[in-house]
Order: C-alpha cells, then sequence, then structure tokens
C-alpha cells in the first residue's frame, strides 16, 4: 500500500468521526490547518449563525492561523479574553461574558476512539463554556489528542498536557521542575476542574473539527 501513515491516520480520524456522530456532536475531518479555516470560516460559522464569538486559549486555535482570520472576519464581535490590553481586574468579567457568546472556540485535552471529549482546566471558563452557556460550540483537536479510552485521556492530560501548559505558562508548579504531575498545592496549580462529556447535549451543540496534523499540547 502506498503512502501507509497517511492511509493511517484517514482511518483512524474517520473512525473517531464516526464514533463523535454517534455521541450527538457534529464532527468534521479537515486534513490540513488550511482546510481547517476554511471549514469553519466558509461553513461552520455561517450555519451556526453566531454574530457574538469568544473563545478559550487553544494553542490549535492559534496555530492554525484561525485565531486571526475569525478575528478579522466581518460582521463578527469577537470577545478576546485573551486581549493583553484588557484590565487585569477586567479579565474574569470578560470571561463571564464569553459564556454568554453565540459561539466559543476553544480545543480539548483529549478525545477518546469511543468518541468522549475530557478536559482539566485552571479557572473553568473554558470547561464551562463546553457544558453550558454558549448557544454552540466549536472544539478544533489535532490528531495528538486522539487516545484509547478516558483512563489513557487523564494519564495523558496529567502527565504530558499538564506539566507542558504549565511550562508554557511559566507557573511556579512543582510539575515544571520535574516535568512529572503532583498533587501539589501551589496557587498557580492549573489542574483544578475535570470533565468528561460523553455526548452533546442538545444534539450537534458542540463541534468537532479533527485535524490531520499534531497540533497544540
Amino acid at each position: 500500500m502506498d503512502k501507509p501513515v497517511e492511509n493511517y491516520w484517514r482511518k483512524r480520524l474517520e473512525a473517531v468521526r464516526e464514533a463523535l456522530e454517534a455521541n450527538n456532536f457534529n464532527a468534521y475531518v479537515a486534513q490540513s490547518s488550511d482546510d481547517a479555516i476554511n471549514l469553519v470560516c466558509e461553513r461552520i460559522i455561517p450555519e451556526t449563525g453566531a454574530k457574538k464569538i469568544s473563545w478559550g486559549g487553544s494553542m490549535t486555535f492559534t496555530g492554525t492561523g484561525l485565531y486571526e482570520k475569525v478575528k478579522s472576519m466581518t460582521g463578527l464581535e469577537f470577545i478576546d479574553v485573551f486581549d493583553k490590553a484588557i484590565p487585569k481586574e477586567e479579565v474574569i468579567e470578560w470571561r463571564r461574558r464569553s459564556l454568554l457568546a453565540d459561539l466559543f472556540i476553544a480545543g480539548t485535552n483529549a478525545v477518546t476512539e469511543s468518541g468522549i471529549l475530557v478536559n482539566l482546566d485552571m479557572i473553568g471558563n473554558r470547561v464551562a463554556a463546553i457544558t453550558f452557556g454558549p448557544k454552540n460550540v466549536l472544539l478544533v483537536v489535532g490528531r495528538n489528542k486522539i487516545v484509547p479510552d478516558v483512563d489513557e485521556a487523564m494519564m495523558r492530560i496529567k502527565n504530558f498536557a499538564a506539566p507542558a501548559n504549565a511550562m508554557r505558562l511559566d507557573k511556579k508548579t512543582p510539575c515544571v521542575k520535574t516535568s512529572f504531575c503532583e498533587d501539589c498545592k501551589s496557587p498557580d496549580r492549573i489542574c483544578n476542574n475535570w470533565t468528561i462529556t460523553e455526548k452533546s447535549f442538545p444534539k450537534g451543540r458542540i463541534r468537532v473539527v479533527l485535524i490531520n496534523q499534531d497540533l497544540g499540547l
């Protein structure tokens, strides 16, 4: 068989897409970041009818170029909760506002082969939005986030994604020094709020774009 790795990922992503659809998510596969941009901007956002959009700090959203593209779209109000110009004392209030957006865009820490989303948050604004609030949720997900099951998802998050994100954010936690998760009591701890999303409710409220690239942590 020609191009075995490409064929492997095409089949794997299609299987996860089907699993997500069976769990009432709307799911799509994009073969590249450019494909994801076109899919989101030309199809998904118009389908939602969103006029007010916010986001949850996703490296995949920025890494694909979607952040800049969505922010520049005309006719939309973009609540940029990570805008450095926001006064520090107003940041939390901006994140509360984002929970009433028409569309909230984020990533996911892991997605299982059976179509379940697993996430861990520091403040909880991202997982809160995924669970309830915004009329529509869009998750952009690199293929590296796929894991066999919930146990492996939690293992991936605790032993890779969380320490790596703590390092990225310059947190003062033990895992920054050791690279291993510990039951820390640091004020900078980012492992506070778990969510396991087995199904989208209502059906189709959460859309998941699986991207055939390694993206984010």
